[in-house]
């Protein structure tokens, strides 16, 4: 084997395997997206190699930079960086370290660009600095990514530190892992620290109601997250306010859950304002106390109590008697104290069990629960009447006010809440017409009257719209000539197919319901009708006297209307006289009497009937202009029994005839009747023992036959 031909092939190949190294390193490099350099330790840090990718970092060539050709690195470097690289590779250089810094370049086309290089110093034999060699690369989209992030992370943590609304991080366990300030100033902490480390347990500690928290979690379970979760809770002072939270579930990326996160906001000024609200609905704003809207559900606890128990509801339906004469007369102000006090008495008479409501102007309602013995509810009743009784002293004056009580029982008198108010509405009626000042209960024969009587009114209103009603006439007799003076109109009803309806039946439902204005309209034009008609055929005047009604008389057009009946009838207005009945006078005697100057001004006859009986005084009588005074019958038909009346009818007489008066006697139905009101000097006479109520002919024709006679 020849050895220096060997060498020289090992040689060869030697050079060749450094050639191929070299090459590879140098494509290595060359494609690198990086700048490979070395760069001598001066002020300059002046380039000596730059790889090719110098040039997609800097924007400048290799060459542009080798030997500081065109331009030095240290001059592309960001001004002020350069300082802070200095810094660190001198510090590497003094260590003997490799180095790392992230920094800026200013780039060829001159915009700034992030890179980051790492490198080691370079020694010579000597151990002393001779070059730095390293890598640079571009960095500018992870450290904008991470600005971003920066940003983002400054932005939300802004958002957290400053929101309005609480936020909080909490463990499924219960505990706080991060809340805000705000949630902090909610809940009464100084700082979110002082939050976290006290509120340890938030079931125990932090919500009112229990088992809340169990509600929050099952809440979010179900839909993986929660709105509007309502609760009261505890600030750290132990007061409590009202939140509502929003919250969802967090899960880590295998589908473990982390925690639960949302916001909190406090709502107790809207709670406090929807209470203000729902109280301002279902409470009176005069008294207080709870008003109709209010009593439907809270007569069905009392319903749903009394099931439970075994027990009754008594419901006592009650109006004040003479509420609307203080009320009108006195005006609102008095009013409204007269009402305030009367339900601070009623609330007085009851037990905190029991609900005091107020329906609506002097209405109220009791609701008595927890009854075992109906004869209980006397007791309270009683209290009521007796208190509701006593003086109420307003602006230094007394007023007298007492009530009308209508009780209906649950469940006998009804099972649902509109049937048992119904019933104490129509027991409150009967209250009324017994006098007032009383308490009545239901019956079945009080619902069976009542429904007569709604009856009655829906047939009345029908009737006058079918024109149903006729007059019968009962003749006045003259005692000193025995002839026929006149007749007093009196109203009957005639339904179809049914018998005569007397006007007892029917006249003060009308007057309560104000039909008693159309049907006394009526009235009027067909008795002036008559009159006239009397006047033509007997050749001398007829005069018709027509009972007016309360409700009539107070009708501030009263006046008006009868001048237009007379004139649309051709009526003489001295043949119609009116009949008004002292109780008449109670409600305004200044103003009855103003009325009564006004009826006298067109010229027709006015008499007072059923004297005697009523409330009007001698003091008011002198200054009545009135024609005529009607004894009530009551004096008239006692009289064989009653000798006492002998006297009242005397007295009357003298009474009226002194004030220029005629006395006209009611019910005459015997001859010593007749006799002794004749003998003390009666005027006329009305009654049986002359003849009963006519129908229009049977009136005609004794008028007819008696003008014959003469």
């Amino acid at each position: 084997m020849n050895l220096s031909s060997s060498k020289t092939n090992i040689q060869i190949t030697a050079d060749s395997f450094v050639d191929d190294r070299l090459q590879m390193l140098e494509n290595l490099v060359g494609n690198m997206d990086a700048l490979v350099y070395c760069n001598l330790y001066d002020e300059f840090w002046t380039m000596i190699f730059a790889s090719a990718g110098c040039k997609d970092l800097t924007g400048y060539n290799p060459n542009d930079l080798i030997f500081n050709n065109l331009i030095s690195y240290e001059k592309i470097t960001f001004e002020k960086d350069r300082k802070m690289v200095r810094d660190k590779i001198d510090e590497a250089v003094k260590l003997g370290t490799r180095f790392e810094i992230e920094y800026r370049i200013q780039h060829a086309n001159g915009s700034i660009i992030w890179v980051s290089e790492r490198g080691n110093p370079i020694y010579n034999d000597q151990g002393q600095i001779h070059a730095i060699k390293g890598l640079i690369q571009n960095i500018t989209k992870r450290k904008n990514i991470e600005q971003s992030l920066r940003d983002t992370e400054s932005r939300y943590r802004s958002i957290f530190e400053n929101a309005i609304e609480g936020i909080f991080q909490t463990s499924p366990n219960g505990r706080y892992l991060m809340v805000n300030p705000a949630l902090a100033r909610m809940y009464g902490y100084n700082s979110p620290e002082d939050l976290i480390s006290a509120l340890n347990n938030i079931q125990q500690q932090l919500y009112v109601a229990s088992g809340r928290r169990e509600e929050f979690v099952q809440a979010i379970e179900n839909h993986q997250n929660v709105q509007n979760f309502e609760s009261l809770v505890y600030k750290k002072d132990g007061s409590t306010i009202w939140i509502s939270e929003n919250a969802r579930m967090v899960y880590d990326e295998v589908g473990v859950l982390l925690y639960y996160e949302g916001t909190v906001e406090d709502i107790t000024a809207r709670k406090s304002y929807d209470a203000q609200l729902e109280h301002q609905a279902t409470h009176d704003s005069l008294t207080g106390l709870p008003n109709r809207y209010m009593l439907n559900d809270r007569l069905q606890q009392c319903i749903n109590f009394a099931d439970r128990y075994k027990n009754k509801i008594a419901v006592a339906f009650i109006d004040l008697d003479q509420f609307k004469l203080i009320n009108d007369s006195m005006g609102h102000e008095v009013g409204d104290q007269l009402l305030l006090i009367m339900s601070q008495r009623l609330s007085s008479c009851v037990r905190e069990i029991d609900t005091v409501v107020r329906l609506g102007g002097d209405e109220f309602v009791i609701l008595i629960t927890n009854i075992d013995n109906v004869n209980d509810i006397s007791l309270s009743m009683q209290r009521i009447l007796t208190s509701v009784a006593e003086p109420c002293m307003i602006n230094e004056l007394d007023y007298l006010v007492t009530c009308s009580v209508g009780i209906s029982i649950y469940p006998d008198d009804g099972v649902e809440p509109n049937a048992l108010l119904k019933n104490a509405d129509s027991a409150m009626y009967k209250a009324k017409k017994a006098g007032r000042n009383n308490y009545q209960i239901y019956t079945k024969a009080l619902n069976k009257a009542l429904t007569e009587r709604v009856m009655m009114e829906y047939k009345l209103r029908l009737a006058i719209e079918h024109d149903e009603f006729l007059l019968y006439y009962q003749p006045k007799v003259d005692f000193a000539t025995g002839l026929i003076s006149g007749a007093e109109a009196l109203i009957r009803w005639q339904p179809p197919g049914e018998e005569l309806i007397e006007p007892m039946r029917f006249i003060q439902i009308a007057e309560e319901t104000g039909l008693i204005e159309k049907i006394g309209e009526w009235v009027l034009t067909t008795a002036c009708k008559k009159a006239k008609e009397l006047k033509e055929k007997t050749g001398r005047p007829f005069p018709i006297a027509v009972n007016v009604s309360p409700r009539q008389f107070r009708q501030p057009n009263l006046a008006e209307t009868i001048k237009q009946i007379l004139e649309a009838t051709e009526l003489d207005s001295d043949c119609l006289e009116l009949e008004i009945t002292e109780s008449t006078l109670i409600d305004d005697a200044a103003k009855f009497i103003e009325t009564l100057h006004s009826l006298k001004k067109i010229g027709v006859k006015l008499a007072i009937d059923d004297f005697g009986t009523g409330y009007s005084s001698l003091a008011y009588l002198k200054d009545f202009p009135i024609d005529r005074l009607k004894i009530d019958k009551a004096f008239v038909s006692s009289l064989e029994k009653d000798p006492a009346n002998m006297a009242i009818l005397k007295a009357i007489i003298v009474l009226g005839q002194s004030l220029g008066m005629k006395v006209i006697a009611e019910g005459v139905e015997t001859g010593y009747q007749y006799d002794y009101l004749k003998s003390i000097g009666c005027d006329e006479l009305q009654g049986y023992y002359f003849s009963k109520p006519l129908p229009e002919i049977g009136l005609e024709a004794l008028v007819m036959n008696q003008s014959k006679l003469k």
